[in-house]
């Protein structure tokens, strides 16, 4: 039986290891923490990615624990509306996004994975072109080896050297809050350099999102500073915030992955943010990563050819990394007259014609 080892324990590696062993193949997951978890967080899928999870078996699973997303938009921090997605051309083209809180998904995932496949605690410190991968347990051997090790990869040293991400220029607040009054819309807000977004996950609490330009790597700023930039913002936003709990807010530098050459070399393939990091602009990262598992797989029982699986996938995701950078900054933008375009544009711009931006992104059928 041939064997894959997958390095990262994460969606996009566990992802990988399902669709792997739905194609018969025996897989070794490596995962450096010490237990298999998820940050408190919500996360979108999209038609795309649902079509993916079709493949591997468990789109109506995912479904039964998700919400189905069925308005969105953009405002202003007033709340005057910028854009409106069409959510019903969506839906009866595409399929409808949904909505659920990230560690429902990792438990979905991770109880499809064999549990003597997974060994946690293991950290990797070499991965090589000829099928091994060395870790603080010993060597593992396999006839692919898979990086599905996040955005600063030791895997993919091996497929294409040592790659720095880029710093987005703004950080990003994440907190998931339980509102007192119940929260039945969802969407974004820009401001001038900040923007602030909501959804609903299926048990009504409300996963918060926010972002403002910083430097990489200012200390402090948690809920106070939220508070501080957003509070004064439309409704509910600040209703949202006074329901937050300092220790559920998370805050980090959002970064992404310049181009690479080639996700692959001889057996290793590179998957999710260890080969397309991006910002969380278009809420693609995760959907990205499950398209990756579900082609990888299939390409690898094929024929084996992982030139296949790069020449498939190397090109639609670094054009969704770009886009997604393009509109973060877009979105971040500052000057009063650059803000004052930018808006005016949005509202000029017929929701026909943003529903036609979203075909490369969610036209993907496997």
């Amino acid at each position: 039986m041939p064997k894959a080892v997958i390095v990262g324990g994460g969606i996009g590696g566990l992802a990988t290891a399902i669709a792997f062993t739905r194609q018969g193949w025996d897989v070794e997951v490596l995962e450096r923490s010490t237990r298999i978890a998820e940050v408190g967080a919500g996360i979108s899928l999209w038609p795309n990615a649902l079509r993916a999870l079709n493949a591997l078996g468990l789109g109506d699973e995912i479904r039964k624990q998700a919400r189905e997303e069925r308005s969105a938009g953009i405002r202003d921090s007033k709340g005057r509306w910028l854009a409106r997605a069409d959510a019903d051309a969506i839906r009866e083209r595409y399929g409808s996004p949904v909505m659920m809180h990230r560690a429902d998904l990792l438990d979905i995932l991770r109880s499809e994975v064999p549990e003597s496949a997974v060994h946690t605690g293991i950290s990797a410190t070499e991965a090589r072109t000829d099928g091994a991968v060395v870790h603080s347990a010993g060597t593992s051997t396999g006839d692919v080896i898979v990086g599905a090790d996040g955005i600063r990869s030791v895997v993919r040293r091996a497929v294409c050297g040592p790659i720095e991400p880029r710093y987005s220029g703004y950080t990003a607040w994440r907190v998931v809050v339980t509102p007192s009054e119940p929260i039945n819309d969802m969407g974004e807000s820009w401001g001038s350099g900040e923007r602030f977004g909501y959804g609903v996950l299926p048990d009504r609490r409300v996963y918060c999102f926010a972002t403002a330009d910083m430097a990489a790597g200012t200390q402090g700023g948690g809920l106070s500073e939220m508070r501080a930039r957003f509070g004064s913002w439309h409704a509910p936003i600040p209703a949202l915030l006074a329901a937050a709990d300092e220790s559920a807010v998370l805050k980090h530098d959002l970064y992404d992955l310049p181009p690479l050459k080639t996700y692959v070399a001889d057996r290793i393939a590179l998957v999710g943010d260890a080969a397309h990091a991006m910002t969380p602009n278009l809420g693609q990262g995760a959907c990205q990563a499950l398209e990756d598992a579900v082609v990888l797989a299939r390409v690898a029982a094929e024929d084996g050819d992982l030139a296949r699986f790069d020449a498939q996938r190397r090109p639609r995701t670094q054009m969704i990394v770009k886009r997604s950078r393009m509109i973060g900054a877009v979105g971040q933008l500052s000057s009063p007259l650059a803000v004052l375009a930018r808006n005016t544009l949005l509202r000029l711009t017929p929701p026909s014609a943003q529903f036609k931006s979203l075909a490369p992104v969610l036209d993907w059928e496997g």
